[in-house]
């Protein structure tokens, strides 16, 4: 088909409307769902056409004004809320249990939560809560419900997963690994822990892609110029496409022509940020 221009003026909106044939009767897990936040906005729009929305916060009584809100907006629209903290192992295997004891099936999992970043902080597991909440927890949850998406896969379609970067990657050095799981407060800043979780995102799509051998379309973004709620301003503009080029970095729904930041995209980094997140959460991908 033939694609639209997309801008930072596109809202979200416009882009799911533009793609309703390929979100029909999906079922989609996004999460960090927060009110007018892009995982908000992500659900909401992908709603008005899928089959079943799964939205996802840590915090159960903020997570049901989302759900009110979105089923408001979209009457009749089939949301199912679930309580996930990205900053506990045990809270994402205990979601992800739930989700695989879901009679559906997954076709499109949408890692969008963040941490609002801040002083050096650590979680119940001992890591830093940013890479945390980007990318271990991800890769955790993900592991865990690989074959609810994979149980997707046909000859006629291939499952997703999206990663929400951002182009603040580029402002950083890449991924430390060692930082990874011994984190230290010397030398901390949010700017540095934000850039770093972002690059792995960035990684951990390219790696996913590889090591599925295309079984799963893995995916990253950058989402655009958005005050979300972390920023206190909220605003809706455009977040994502599907392209057929796995492991692609995305930005206005295109690959952009500068692309990722080289540190964010070498293969050897993902190779070994990927064996050391397996180690750090003890599971194993099998695909």
């Amino acid at each position: 088909m033939s694609l639209p221009t997309f801008t930072a003026t596109t809202t979200a909106d416009e882009v799911v409307d533009t793609f309703a044939a390929q979100v029909r009767g999906k079922n989609v897990l996004v999460t960090g769902t927060s009110l007018n936040g892009i995982g908000f906005e992500t659900a909401r729009s992908i709603a008005k056409y899928a089959n079943l929305v799964i939205i996802t916060g840590y915090n159960a009584e903020r997570l049901k004004l989302s759900e009110d809100a979105i089923k408001k907006d979209v009457p009749g629209a089939n949301i199912r809320p679930l309580v996930l903290d990205l900053c506990s192992l045990a809270a994402v295997r205990k979601a992800a249990a739930e989700v695989n004891s879901y009679p559906e099936p997954i076709h499109v999992l949408i890692h969008n939560a963040a941490h609002a970043g801040g002083a050096f902080q650590t979680t119940v597991d001992g890591f830093e809560t940013q890479m945390s909440t980007a990318h271990i927890g991800p890769f955790l949850l993900t592991k865990l419900i690989a074959p609810k998406l994979l149980a997707t896969y046909s000859s006629t379609y291939t499952p997703r997963v999206v990663m929400v970067s951002s182009d603040g990657h580029k402002h950083g050095s890449g991924v430390d690994l060692e930082a990874v799981t011994h984190p230290k407060s010397e030398g901390h800043t949010t700017s540095g822990a934000y850039f770093q979780a972002k690059s792995a995102n960035i990684l951990f799509a390219i790696e996913l892609s590889k090591r599925s051998e295309g079984k799963i379309k893995a995916y990253s973004l950058h989402p655009g110029a958005i005050f979300t709620n972390i920023m206190q301003k909220p605003d809706n503009k455009a977040f994502l496409v599907s392209v057929d080029r796995p492991g692609a970095y995305l930005d206005d729904c295109v690959i952009p022509a500068d692309g990722a930041a080289p540190h964010s995209t070498d293969a050897e980094t993902a190779k070994k940020l990927w064996a050391v997140t397996e180690e750090t959460v003890g599971e194993k991908f099998t695909f």
